[in-house]
């Protein structure tokens, strides 16, 4: 078993591959996917994943430099619109943004209009106006992402974590981590051990993994799991299928990968720890 800790390096080195590939047909086709917007894990089929995960092997090439810059994405306009604290998050996508030399701009929710009640779509109509061509989207709400993608057909939209929902960026680094270390995924057995009810990076991580070939075990109190594991709803599966087994000893039992998570308090409700 091994326990593994993703830094800041490796989400740049992500981050480095992710953006290139939404900004334009040329760098789209040569990672392998034809996708605009990167909204969330579940839609990306297990080869669009491989192949992200092969071209940040060759972006990472460009970290190892003494100048780390590339202009991949000279006079292209990257705003940062995070609307929750970030710092690992929100600095990789800036620092990627710069070595692929493209212009990025920061922008919180506070100190800008929103502080005067405008809407989220309104700030990305205006974003839109001034010629932006990427809005990397940080967002309380669960779909905030997709209402941008679906509005704004001028920019790309990259979800850096929406509500409980998804954060697609952060469970592509993890994949890429895991397949780093201990190669390909297939048959391996990945345990996730917390507060899975509240976590987005859980959701999209289960997604990668599974597409991936991992087995997924999920390992917490009762009141920390997602109600309706492995039911269709009438229309699609909430996520693919996993375990979920409380006794820790016995979900970490034979793991390859164990994958910790926090308590998300700012997603809680109170009351979901049992005495």
């Amino acid at each position: 078993m091994t326990l593994l800790l993703s830094g800041p390096g490796m989400v740049i080195t992500l981050m480095v591959d992710v953006e290139s590939n939404v900004m334009g047909s040329e760098n789209v086709n040569a990672a392998g996917t034809n996708r605009k917007h990167i909204l969330d894990v579940d839609v990306l089929s297990e080869d669009e994943i491989i192949n992200i995960l092969d071209q940040t092997d060759a972006m990472s090439e460009v970290l190892r430099r003494d100048i780390k810059k590339v202009p991949a994405l000279r006079g292209r306009v990257i705003v940062t619109l995070f609307y929750e604290a970030s710092t690992r998050t929100r600095i990789s996508f800036e620092e990627a943004g710069k070595i692929l030399s493209a212009d990025v701009i920061n922008m919180s929710s506070s100190g800008s209009s929103v502080d005067k009640g405008e809407s989220l779509l309104n700030t990305g109509l205006t974003l839109q106006a001034m010629g932006v061509d990427v809005i990397v989207l940080r967002h309380p709400y669960s779909g905030a992402p997709n209402l941008l993608a679906k509005h704004l057909p001028k920019v790309s939209i990259i979800n850096a974590g929406d509500g409980l929902h998804a954060h697609p960026t952060q469970a592509l680094l993890d994949a890429y981590t895991v397949r780093s270390k201990l190669g390909s995924l297939k048959g391996m057995k990945i345990v996730i051990v917390g507060d899975v009810l509240h976590s987005r990076v859980a959701r999209s991580a289960i997604w990668a993994f599974t597409k991936l070939g991992a087995e997924i075990v999920l390992s917490g109190p009762n009141t920390l799991m997602p109600v309706g594991l492995n039911l269709v709803d009438g229309r699609a599966n909430v996520l693919p299928p996993v375990s979920v087994q409380p006794d820790l000893d016995e979900a970490i039992r034979g793991a390859d990968v164990v994958m910790a998570l926090r308590l998300q308090n700012e997603r809680q409700n109170g009351g979901i720890c049992p005495l």
